[in-house]
């Protein structure tokens, strides 16, 4: 008799998880939380408040697990889910949409190391994008989703969101030349 682990099986978990198997649920929460703490902490640049957000979408997994139909990966629909608890959170902290008057003496970030354009920097590049800018560069960039679907998500419009992305463009990329790490510079420097 072959035994199948019930670290391999991502389907019996999910079954098992259904019926309130606390170890299974365990199991779950051990697999996909260390990519899900990573997809809060994309939107909410506070760890402890990222690990709460990712938290409360755990609880909505669970709570929800019935509904998973198969229908693409199993980390996709958990990844969706904490997506959308991330949005939440920032709009029940009212995030805004910004203006340009808006940006005046944001802070500047310098990067550990001048030399190399590190994750870690990039991350506190993109942490320092106003909460309007992040969401709709994030939403855009990183997840995948159109400027009508973040409209709605966002509850703005479609033009804000596109705005909104390119203005958190624009800033990324002046903050990256300002530290000599745009791709224009790099090529003009190897010339």
């Amino acid at each position: 008799m072959k035994i199948i682990s019930l670290h391999n099986n991502e389907k019996q978990l999910i079954k098992k998880s259904i019926k309130g198997d606390q170890q299974a649920q365990k199991l779950l929460y051990d697999k996909f939380s260390p990519k899900m703490l990573g997809v809060c902490r994309q939107y909410i640049k506070d760890l402890h408040f990222a690990e709460d957000v990712m938290i409360n979408g755990f609880v909505k997994v669970f709570n929800n697990l019935s509904s998973f139909q198969y229908k693409g990966s199993f980390e996709g629909w958990i990844r969706t889910i904490m997506v959308r608890e991330s949005i939440s959170y920032l709009r029940k902290r009212q995030f805004v949409v910004y203006d340009d008057d808006a940006l005046e003496g944001n802070g500047e970030i310098s990067p550990t190391n001048d030399s190399l354009l590190d994750l870690e920097y990039v991350q506190h590049l993109i942490d320092a994008l106003p909460e309007g800018y992040k969401a709709v560069f994030l939403l855009y960039a990183i997840e995948g989703y159109g400027h009508k679907e973040i409209a709605a998500m966002l509850e703005i419009s479609e033009g804000t969101s596109k705005s909104q992305l390119f203005k958190a463009r624009r800033m990324l990329q002046e903050n990256l030349s300002l530290k000599g790490m745009s791709p224009k510079s790099k090529s003009a420097n190897k010339k």
